[in-house]
C-alpha cells in the first residue's frame, strides 16, 4: 500500500483550531479511518498541536497527515525553534504535551526552516 499523504491549509486566528480538527477528521474518514474513538483521540492531537503551535510557535505554518499501512503521523510546523516544554497543568493551560504523550505512540521534534515539527505517531486503528 502507498502512503497517503494530506496537507491541510490552518486559517490563521481563533477559528483554526477547529478548522483543523473539522478537516483533519474529514481527510481520515475519507482514507478509510472508521473508529470513533480512534477518530476522536486522532482530532484532540490535531487540536494540542496546532493549538501549542499558536500559542507558543508563533503561529501553525503547515499542518501534514500521513498514513501507511493503517498508521498515521500527524506534523504541525511552526514559526519557531524553540522546543515543546512540559508545563504545570493550570486554569490557562499547560497539559497539551500530556495529552499527546497519553493519545501517541510517539512524538517529537525536527528542525523545519527557521522553525520546527512536531510530530506525532498515532496509534494503529482498529476499526478501519
Amino acid at each position: 500500500m502507498s502512503a497517503l499523504v494530506a496537507h491541510l491549509d490552518v486559517p490563521p486566528g481563533p477559528g483554526g483550531t477547529t478548522a483543523a480538527r473539522t478537516a483533519a477528521r474529514t481527510v481520515l474518514q475519507a482514507w478509510g479511518f472508521r473508529d470513533a474513538d480512534w477518530l476522536y483521540d486522532a482530532t484532540v492531537v490535531v487540536s494540542e498541536l496546532v493549538a501549542n503551535a499558536v500559542r507558543h510557535g508563533g503561529g501553525i505554518l503547515a499542518l501534514t497527515l500521513h498514513a501507511v499501512r493503517g498508521r498515521v503521523t500527524v506534523i504541525a510546523a511552526d514559526c519557531t525553534g524553540a522546543p515543546p516544554r512540559r508545563r504545570r497543568g493550570d486554569q490557562t493551560g499547560g497539559r497539551g504535551l500530556a495529552i499527546i504523550e497519553t493519545l501517541s505512540r510517539a512524538w517529537g521534534v525536527q528542525p523545519y526552516g527557521r522553525g520546527k515539527c512536531v510530530w506525532v505517531l498515532l496509534p494503529a486503528c482498529d476499526g478501519r
